[in-house]
């Protein structure tokens, strides 16, 4: 028997800090398993089938990301009224955004062109606690001017082995990063914030496992006088053999933004 599917895309937005990230594992709680709870509940036993445009962390966020909606022989009547159903449904630290109706052309994944993430953190202080879902404390006084330097490294083609977690001798690791700099946050505001914050913007089409903090990592140790402004340039050398050993952790990530085609 036929049956007819139709197409959506779904913008959302989630505070990450409770999740084990994007994708459905076993015995824990991710964002793909209480979106899927929440159509379930919804949809009232109507097929359908949900696909993300990445993957992200546990404990990462999202300013904006998106889902692929497939649904089985009836389309949705109102898309508005649609949105308004599903966020009164959904968990609170997860928001819907828009949703969109495309056609069977439409791919989630190929189709997400553009991917920016942002990175907050702040330093030299032991900061208020609410700030620790999406803010990394560095108690250290850091040299930002050297680590805005250290960020442009990193624009550009690279080879990025040395910024994969657990790289093998298969993997493609000759990548480009569109934009990658380190900016005053003024973005993201709350009173218990501290009076200066800082933002790691990084824009690229796809990042490897952990790339992001692996590269914030990095820049943490050039602010402490770890490693150097040469060492990150070694680093991206395609004969370079180093093996960064600090991920930056993941509550200060976010995904900001998804560029369709």
């Amino acid at each position: 028997m036929f049956n007819k599917k139709y197409y959506y895309v779904i913008k959302i937005q989630f505070l990450g800090y409770r999740f084990h990230g994007w994708q459905k594992q076993p015995n824990v709680k991710t964002v793909h398993l209480m979106i899927d709870r929440t159509l379930n509940y919804i949809f009232e036993g109507k097929r359908f089938k949900t696909l993300g445009s990445g993957r992200t962390d546990a404990m990462v966020s999202a300013q904006e990301a998106a889902f692929e909606l497939f649904i089985y022989d009836d389309p949705l009547e109102d898309l508005q009224e649609f949105l308004v159903l599903f966020n009164h449904n959904l968990p609170q630290d997860i928001r819907a955004l828009s949703v969109k109706q495309v056609d069977e052309k439409f791919n989630i994944i190929n189709h997400a062109k553009i991917k920016e993430y942002l990175y907050i953190f702040a330093h030299g202080d032991k900061f208020h606690p609410f700030c620790a879902p999406i803010m990394t404390t560095i108690l250290e006084e850091m040299d930002i001017e050297l680590m805005k330097q250290g960020a442009k490294l990193f624009e550009g083609f690279h080879n990025f082995k040395t910024y994969c977690y657990k790289a093998t001798d298969n993997g493609i690791y000759n990548r480009e990063i569109i934009t990658c700099e380190i900016v005053e946050n003024t973005l993201f505001t709350a009173n218990f914030f501290p009076e200066t914050s800082y933002l790691l913007r990084v824009r690229g089409q796809g990042y490897m496992r952990n790339q992001i903090r692996l590269i914030m990592g990095a820049l943490i140790k050039l602010g402490r006088g770890d490693i150097t402004l040469d060492y990150i340039k070694d680093s991206l050398k395609p004969e370079s053999t180093e093996i960064m050993d600090y991920i930056a952790p993941a509550s200060g990530l976010i995904l900001n933004r998804i560029e369709f085609e």
